[in-house]
C-alpha cells in the first residue's frame, strides 16, 4: 500500500451539478450545508460536465440554477469528460476528481444528500479514505455454477496487483457478501483528489473496457463506481473501519436518492431540513422549475406520501415501499 504523509486541512466538498435533476438536487445540497453548517469554512464545488462529444446534448446547468449555486457560496468548477460521459453517467464522479484542487482534503457527496448536521464535527482522517457503508449486496451477483463472490473480488485485486487477503472482513463467511470490501458511492473521500482520481479512473476504465474473466456475466452498469471504488480505498490505505458510524449517513448527512423515498423512510429532521432551506423565496423560485420538487415539496405531495407509511414499521424492502407510493399515484423521479 502506498505510504502517505500527514493529512492537512481545511477540506474541500465536492459535487457534481449537471442539466436537469441534478441541478435542483444541488441547490438542495448547498442551502442544507450553508444551513446546517455555519463553520464550514472549506470551499463548495459544483463540478459541471462540458459540451463534448461525449454527450449528445450539452450538460450544463441552467443560467438560473448556476446563478442560485454561486448566491449560496458554491464554486462552479467545470471539467472534461474524457472517458464516459452520457454512455456512463456515474463516470461524472470519477472524472470530475481531476479538475479539483489538488493536494487539498476533499469529501465528495452525491448531489441528492442533504446535510443535516455540522460537517465540520465529522473526525475525518484524510490519510485513511473511505466512503459509504449504507449499503446492501447489490454486486456482484454470482451464477449458480459460475465464480463465486470470492473469486470476483478476487480477480480484481489482482487485476492491480492489490492484497485482497488485508481486504476483507473476517466476521463474516466467504459467501456472504460483507466478506468484501464493498461501498455505496454516494460519499467518498480522500487528502487529495488528483491522486484518488488518477487511480479511480485508472481501475473504472480498464474494469469498463477489458473486465476479468470472473465477472463475465456480471452487470458493471450501473455498478462500475461500486466496483472500482473500494480497489481505490484500498491501495490508498484506507477501508470501511476509517470514519467512526453516527456521522454520515446518520445525524450529518442524508442520502435520500429520491424525494419520495425521503419522505416514505427518513426521519423528521430530515424533513424538516428540506423544507426549511427550500422555503427563501429566491431558491424557492428557481427550484418550482422542478416538477418533483415542486409537487413533492411545496404542493405538499411528500406529506401524503409520509401519511402512508405513519403508525405502522416501514417495509424491509425499498421495492415495496415504491410499490405503495406508485400505488397510491404519488411516485416521482
Amino acid at each position: 500500500m502506498t505510504q502517505r504523509a500527514h493529512a492537512v486541512s481545511p477540506f474541500n466538498i465536492a459535487i457534481v451539478g449537471q442539466a436537469g435533476r441534478l441541478g435542483f438536487e444541488a441547490i438542495l445540497f448547498a442551502a442544507s450545508l450553508r444551513h446546517q453548517s455555519p463553520k464550514f469554512t472549506g470551499s463548495l464545488l459544483i463540478a459541471e460536465p462540458q459540451p463534448s462529444p461525449l454527450w449528445p446534448k450539452d450538460p450544463r446547468m441552467s443560467d438560473a440554477v448556476r446563478n442560485t449555486l454561486t448566491d449560496l457560496g458554491a464554486t462552479i468548477v467545470p471539467f472534461e469528460n474524457k472517458v464516459f460521459g452520457a454512455a456512463y453517467p456515474h463516470g461524472n464522479k470519477i472524472e470530475m476528481l481531476r479538475a479539483l484542487p489538488p493536494d487539498t482534503p476533499f469529501v465528495f457527496f452525491d448531489c441528492d444528500t442533504l446535510i443535516t448536521g455540522d460537517i465540520t464535527t465529522v473526525p475525518f482522517d484524510f490519510e485513511r479514505p473511505s466512503a459509504s457503508l449504507r449499503r446492501t449486496g447489490t454486486w456482484p451477483t454470482p451464477a449458480l455454477y459460475g465464480p463465486g463472490h470470492g473469486q470476483i473480488w478476487r480477480a480484481l485485486y489482482e487485476r492491480f496487483d492489490l492484497d485482497f487477503a488485508s481486504s476483507r472482513d473476517m466476521r463474516y463467511a466467504e459467501d456472504d457478501w460483507r466478506l468484501y470490501l464493498y461501498f455505496n458511492a454516494s460519499f467518498f473521500y480522500d487528502r487529495c483528489p488528483v491522486e484518488f482520481g488518477r487511480l479511480f479512473e485508472h481501475y473504472a476504465q480498464s474494469i469498463w473496457h477489458a473486465p476479468p474473466e470472473a465477472l463475465a456475466c456480471q452487470s458493471l452498469d450501473p455498478w462500475l463506481d461500486q466496483i472500482a471504488l473500494p480497489l481505490a480505498v484500498h491501495a490508498l490505505g484506507g477501508g470501511r473501519d476509517a470514519l467512526p458510524q453516527g456521522y454520515l449517513d446518520d445525524c450529518i448527512s442524508c442520502h435520500y436518492r429520491l424525494l419520495p423515498l425521503l419522505y416514505a423512510r427518513e426521519a423528521d429532521h430530515v424533513i424538516e431540513t428540506l423544507e426549511t432551506v427550500a422555503a427563501p423565496h429566491k431558491i424557492k423560485k428557481v427550484l418550482k422549475l422542478s416538477e418533483p420538487i415542486k409537487r413533492m415539496v411545496y404542493q405538499q405531495r411528500g406529506a401524503k406520501v409520509r401519511a402512508l407509511f405513519a403508525g405502522a414499521p416501514l417495509p424491509k424492502r425499498e421495492q415495496v415501499l415504491r410499490n405503495r407510493i406508485k400505488s397510491a399515484g404519488f411516485w416521482m423521479r
